[in-house]
């Protein structure tokens, strides 16, 4: 993928809707809900502050996170699902 996210921007792989519940009742399609989580696939280069100085990005490739529920930006590149949203729109980073 040759997607580069820019300045304070990150591209996020939503992760999978669930198919089922813990219980094991299936979820139609009508009722599942988006998904709020996801792993970080590319980060941008950073915001500039009032002196022209870059602030890195504090999340890297591979973080897993949290965020906010309409946040971003929906994009498919090669029928996978991608957002991008700025950094300041991730709520958490899990493990």
């Amino acid at each position: 993928m040759k997607i580069k996210p820019l300045g304070d921007r990150v591209l996020i792989q939503p992760s999978k809707e669930q198919e089922k519940t813990k219980g094991g009742i299936l979820i139609p399609d009508t009722a599942k809900e988006k998904p709020q989580e996801g792993k970080v696939v590319a980060v941008g280069t950073g915001k500039k502050n009032e002196d022209g100085k870059i602030i890195e990005l504090s999340l890297k490739v591979g973080d897993k996170v949290l965020y906010g529920k309409y946040s971003g930006t929906e994009i498919t590149v090669d029928d996978e699902t991608y957002l991008i949203t700025r950094e300041e729109d991730v709520l958490a980073v899990y493990a």
